[in-house]
């Protein structure tokens, strides 16, 4: 049985993608059935030669493949004019065209969207830099911590009395691969109804501040936003709105009723004053400081199911062992094996929709380095005689 999504089947996109962004953007269309075709440098991208927590799995590393699924590779010397000439060709058959690069370095290769549309007027341009293109910004590097600092999220995130806070996750590139790939596809539809091409771009600051929708919006309009004295896990939410201690972790518990969560408890008698819903906010430090101690006693299993037969929002705090084995995670099944031809058995977080038409199920295991390149090649119209000839001048790999 043919599991292949094929929503965006005859979409043709060339990638000139590189460490997160840009290839998770183009892998969530490569997902749903496009034919992405990767442009390398002859020595191989950073993202080939670089694994978080050192993971390589045989040696290829787990940074690539979590974001190479069902992409082409083909090898690229972008610095010979040979090679330009062919990304130039390879563009005007394209329906899209992606890059992360840092603003200029496409305009100085000659492959921005004035030169390239006038190659292919319908063309979707889509790019992605850390501060925009036409910004004081635009040389600075645009990489995921930096801009969690620049926009206010590292300095909202943790508690008053300590130091900035990272997410847990490269929440910045991830959120911007999301947005492209949505830009991407609004492109593609209105180019269908009207005919047009256009250039599309995200920048990583206005993703980043999108994920702070909700306090950048309170702060905009007089509101005050700090971070709390307390384990609550904001200032804006009324308590008993965070993380709570237990014999054996700890658990979360989101925006519910403080006499929701007495009534569980037996009704203490250190909560007796706090039941008033209108003090759920001015008074969630008062209230957090008086339920944490109380909760402190349970396990955590016996807590949440004491809490959820009484209505109360919560949650465990899972570390990814537990993540493993929540029935929730091994009910949705998020995660695949593939079978790679160097790495082995490898497992991989799956597309994170589902369509009625079909499975995005991996195709094309992540590729190695130029794999496709003379497919893509031949497909462009450049015979074997060619081929050689270009790998002989050294303008593919």
């Amino acid at each position: 049985m043919d599991q292949s999504l094929k929503l965006l089947e005859g979409v043709r996109i060339i990638a000139f993608t590189q460490f997160l962004l840009g290839p998770a953007a183009v892998q969530y269309l490569a997902d749903m059935g496009a034919d992405v075709v990767k442009i390398e440098p002859p020595a191989g991208p950073y993202e080939r030669r670089w694994a978080g927590a050192d993971a390589y799995v045989n040696g290829v590393s787990s940074f690539f493949m979590l974001a190479h699924r069902n992409v082409r590779s083909i090898s690229l010397d972008l610095k010979r004019p040979e090679g330009l000439d062919v990304a130039r060709e390879l563009c005007r058959g394209a329906d899209v065209v992606v890059s992360n690069f840092r603003p200029r370095v496409m305009e100085k290769l000659g492959l921005d969207y004035p030169e390239l549309s006038r190659l292919k007027p319908d063309l979707v341009y889509a790019c992605a830099s850390g501060y925009g293109s036409d910004s004081p910004y635009r040389d600075l590097p645009g990489q995921d911590l930096l801009l969690q600092a620049t926009t206010g999220l590292a300095a909202a995130t943790g508690r008053s009395d300590g130091p900035p806070v990272a997410a847990g996750a490269a929440i910045v590139d991830q959120h911007g691969a999301s947005l492209l790939a949505m830009g991407i596809l609004a492109a593609l539809h209105h180019r269908t109804a009207t005919g047009e091409g256009q250039r599309v771009e995200v920048t990583m600051v206005q993703a980043a501040l999108d994920l702070q929708l909700e306090p950048y919006t309170y702060h905009l309009n007089g509101g005050t936003v700090q971070r709390p004295t307390t384990d609550l896990a904001s200032s804006f939410h009324q308590a008993p709105y965070g993380f709570y201690e237990v014999e054996d972790g700890y658990v979360a518990l989101s925006v519910s009723p403080v006499a929701a969560v007495s009534q569980a408890l037996g009704d203490p008698r250190e909560l007796a004053d706090h039941l008033d819903p209108e003090d759920a906010l001015p008074q969630r430090n008062e209230i957090h400081s008086a339920l944490a101690p109380l909760l402190r006693r349970f396990r955590r299993a016996e807590l949440l199911d004491l809490l959820r037969a009484h209505g109360v929002w919560c949650a465990p705090v899972n570390d990814y062992d537990e993540v493993d084995r929540d029935p929730i995670v091994t009910h949705l099944e998020p995660v695949e094996e593939i079978d790679h031809p160097e790495a082995g058995t490898v497992r991989l977080l799956k597309h994170p929709i589902r369509y009625s038409s079909g499975e995005a199920g991996t195709r094309q295991v992540p590729p190695a380095h130029g794999e496709h390149t003379d497919e893509v090649l031949g497909e462009a119209g450049y015979s074997r005689e060619q081929i050689d000839e270009l790998r002989k001048v050294g303008a593919v790999a």
